[in-house]
């Protein structure tokens, strides 16, 4: 068993003058820094007064499931001998609000995956499998993550 740290620097960048003197008064715009890495400007999602033009923690996490399971997906393929020419996914996510708390009820991705040849379809569909046991931040969410893939050949 390995472990793996993580640092990240989150800042509120929303003071207008007069910090959280009401609810209107701030911005929910916030930096965030990885050391080594471009500056990620976000905020919250619009419905929860953010600036819809950044990123909002809602973003990030469909975008981490999705990236994690499109790099397993290569991982997987690669062990699998199929040749990938090809990945987009088309994620989405349900969120519900119960008063001021909210949680996600499911994802569901689905990529779309070039492959190759037509001989390597059905271990292509496995792979998805493979990768979603692999992905760590599928196994670290409390909430189902369906995968529908759909595999063409080149």
């Amino acid at each position: 068993m390995s472990t793996h740290r993580y640092a990240v620097t989150t800042t509120w960048t929303g003071d207008r003058g007069t910090g959280t003197s009401g609810y209107r008064d701030y911005a929910r715009d916030v930096s965030i820094r990885v050391a080594g890495k471009p500056e990620l400007e976000a905020s919250a999602d619009r419905p929860f007064r953010g600036d819809p033009a950044k990123w909002n923690p809602e973003d990030m996490l469909m975008a981490a499931l999705s990236e994690c399971h499109l790099l397993s997906y290569l991982h997987a393929a690669t062990t699998r001998g199929v040749v990938v020419t090809g990945y987009e996914d088309a994620a989405e996510g349900e969120m519900e609000l119960v008063g001021h708390a909210g949680r996600f009820t499911r994802v569901v991705l689905r990529p779309r995956v070039v492959i190759a040849e037509e001989g390597m379809r059905q271990a292509a569909a496995d792979a998805h499998h493979d990768a979603h046991e692999w992905c760590f931040i599928a196994n670290s969410v409390a909430f189902p993550v369906e995968v529908r893939p759909e595999i063409v050949v080149a």
